[in-house]
């Protein structure tokens, strides 16, 4: 068995492409191998500023011979057919196999050299790499993220000669570019590769350079008695932009301090790639930064975390001036500003949707417990903010914003002239409606935070819904993998805020609430005809609420439940996510146990046996009732009068929502039904008897699918 090392080394790749780089390059090898026959005992693939690696382990030096078996004509065809099929072969008559009616040539094929192989895998790999944007180089029509620089081809110790674009392969790769621009480095195998980079200042692995950011900014960090801002994003970022991660502590002029928290860190992580600096007694900002260098300098760093200091002084400069002019127009004021900024060309202006926001947030205010005039008016200015200098240069600061400058303004702090909204409103409603603003497009992903807040959750749950109408309501709905206006994101947000707040919402409700909406203000003049027919609206209704079901499942599925489940219970026609959620938990447990088991084995006879019925003499299965049997097996009379207490009972706990609690009654049916269908005979031949024991199946049925539609459930 030999080992394969491939490095393809290139100018800077993108740091944000370099992870999926590696996992695709790791993907089309396994396949590649596959395809050819190759077995391998790992495969493993790395991603760095300048360079992609792959190490296959295992391989064989050959590949293994084969029969490769060739269809050839029909038994029977002509002879003529079957002619050209031997002479193509090159065997006799007698060496076909017939399968199936089918003639075959068996043809033993000696296995290639697994270096011959590897060359064409490569070459076709690199060729075809799924880079999301890539170049051009030098007069080669080969294209590549940036221009590709060096080919490291190596197989049991021996170069693999391969050619891509203008560069051949070679057993040479280089170290860092900075601090050791010494000779290419020659390898024989990986461990030596990746021993050789390391003594020249190259770590190979994105997790060794990510443990030596966040432990060497720990360290530096700790010499001070502060503590590093964890920012797993930027961590991510910088693993890809340095090949020898250098942390060092900067110091920044306190004075920036007086901006808010969320301003300085976004400048430093999007603008510089600085880590924020915070007092671990007070968890507030300190005056300093981490700076992750691609050196170590030789004074130590001093040098060069001035210079980044500077740097961020003029950044943070530029946002005090953003902060300071912003306070000078009241969020009131910025809503004119939104009538000329188009949220979508079908679906009228930010203007006109701040406007169905505020409406919607106020109808929906009721429903999760928060004040109609705060839900109102926490809607109106969710998007102020937008037309902002602030939001313009930081645009990841959407919402929050929005809240520093509603907080100001209610209170009059700053240079804020006075806000309509906030006339008449004390200090904890000014509140509750900056952070409404503020938090209102949470959760904006599924490891964010859930709203709780009541305001907050009125508004965000009107943000989201009134995008959602909206899109469906224009057609341009998710279509497989695409999404543009994160739909999927929007409706898992809406889900993830009614569980965690067990908000009790009819979809349906809400949906023709948000359509409302879009009818009164925001579609043009066709879309509003259109949607002003019923059956528009209908569907629309319609398929928001089964692209709810969909979402449902999914986050269901991921907590452990079984979809199944949720089909059933939908089947219903419930469209409130929280009662369809609990009743999906009920089931699961009321399933788990022996009398669910039993029930639903019972359910299914009973509705095979109607199937049947039905099939057999509709009419005869209908006249249930039509008279009375003079001797009744006591196991049907017991079956049903308990049908009859059960079924008062079930309807009672759906009334209080007590899903487990009609489960518990569903159970009580388990032993009656088993002695029925032990003790009777359903097909009797008397027609009366066997219609009114169908009848009793029928109600037996129909008490089940009260909780959920028993027919769906799998298993």
């Amino acid at each position: 068995m030999a080992e394969f090392l491939l490095e393809l080394f290139s100018e800077e790749i993108p740091a944000r492409m370099q992870h999926q780089a590696a996992r695709d390059l790791e993907r089309l090898s396994r396949a590649a191998l596959a395809a050819a026959d190759l077995e391998f005992t790992s495969v493993e693939s790395f991603s760095g500023p300048r360079r992609l690696t792959l190490v296959v382990d295992g391989l064989p030096l050959k590949q293994a011979d084969r029969i490769e078996s060739r269809r050839g004509p029909k038994v029977g065809a002509p002879a003529q057919a079957l002619d050209g099929f031997l002479r193509s072969t090159g065997v006799a008559r007698t060496d076909l196999v017939e399968r199936d009616g089918t003639f075959y040539a068996d043809l033993p094929r000696p296995g290639r050299p697994t270096g011959e192989l590897l060359a064409e895998i490569t070459t076709s790999l690199v060729n075809s790499f799924p880079w999301p944007k890539s170049m051009r180089s030098g007069t080669s029509s080969f294209r590549w993220i940036r221009p590709l620089r060096r080919i490291t081809c190596v197989f049991d110790g021996a170069v693999v000669p391969v050619e891509i674009g203008a560069v051949a392969s070679s057993d040479l790769t280089e170290g860092h570019r900075f601090m050791t621009p010494g000779p290419p480095i020659r390898v024989c195998d990986f461990t030596q590769y990746k021993t050789a980079l390391a003594v020249r200042s190259v770590i190979l692995d994105a997790k060794d350079r990510k443990a030596r950011i966040a432990s060497g900014a720990e360290a530096v960090c700790a010499t001070k008695g502060l503590e590093l801002v964890p920012d797993q994003a930027l961590l991510d970022e910088l693993a890809g932009l340095a090949e020898w991660p250098t942390p060092m502590l900067g110091d920044m002029d306190p004075a920036f301090l007086d901006l808010p928290a969320e301003v300085i860190r976004t400048s430093m992580r999007t603008h510089q790639k600085y880590f924020a600096v915070r007092d671990p007694a007070t968890q507030a900002l300190a005056p300093h930064f981490v700076v992750v260098a691609n050196i170590e300098p030789v004074d130590g760093g001093g040098a060069l975390a001035a210079g980044n200091a500077k740097v961020l002084s003029a950044r943070l400069n530029d946002a005090r001036f953003f902060w300071r002019e912003d306070q000078k127009v009241s969020l009131e004021a910025r809503l004119a500003k939104l009538d000329g900024v188009v949220f979508h060309a079908r679906l009228g202006t930010l203007r006109a949707r701040a406007e169905r926001i505020e409406g919607l947030a106020s109808r929906l205010a009721a429903r999760v417990g928060a004040d109609p005039i705060l839900a109102a008016a926490a809607g109106r200015l969710a998007k102020a903010d937008l037309t902002t200098g602030m939001v313009g240069e930081f645009p990841e600061l959407q919402g929050v914003m929005g809240g520093y400058y509603a907080r100001l303004e209610g209170r009059r702090e700053g240079d804020f002239p006075n806000g309509a909204w906030s006339a008449g409103l004390d200090a904890a409603a000014v509140d509750a409606v900056a952070d409404a603003v503020r938090d209102h497009y949470r959760p904006v992903g599924p490891a964010d935070a859930v709203p709780t807040a009541p305001t907050t959750v009125a508004v965000a749950l009107a943000d989201k819904l009134d995008t959602l109408t909206g899109f469906f309501a224009i057609n341009e709905r998710p279509t497989g993998s695409k999404d543009p206006y994160g739909l999927r994101r929007a409706a898992l947000g809406v889900i993830r805020i009614v569980l965690h707040g067990r908000i009790a919402l009819s979809l349906r409700a809400a949906i023709d609430e948000a359509l409302e909406g879009l009818l009164a203000n925001g579609l043009g003049s066709e879309e509003r005809r259109k949607m002003s027919e019923l059956a528009a609206r209908a569907e629309v209704r319609e398929g928001l609420t089964a692209f709810f079901a969909d979402r449902l499942k999914a986050a269901l599925k991921d907590e452990g439940r079984r979809h199944d489940l949720v089909d059933a219970v939908f089947a219903l026609g419930d469209d409130d996510m929280l009662s369809i959620s609990d009743r999906v938990e009920g089931l699961s447990s009321f399933l788990l146990g022996e009398d669910g088991a039993s029930l639903l084995s019972g359910y299914r006879r009973a509705v095979n046996i109607l199937k049947a019925e039905d099939k057999r003499a509709p009419a005869e299965t209908q006249a249930a009732g039509l008279g009375h049997a003079s001797r009744r097996p006591p196991e049907e009379t017991a079956l049903e009068e308990i049908l009859r207490a059960v079924a008062m009972d079930v309807d009672a706990a759906l009334g209080r929502n007590d899903y487990v609690g009609a489960m518990r009654q569903l159970a009580k049916l388990r032993p009656p039904v088993d002695a029925f269908f032990e003790k009777v005979l359903v097909n009797d031949p008397d027609p009366v008897v066997r219609s009114l024991r169908l009848k009793l199946l029928t109600q037996v049925r129909d008490t089940a699918n009260r909780v959920a539609d028993f027919s769906l459930i799998s298993g």
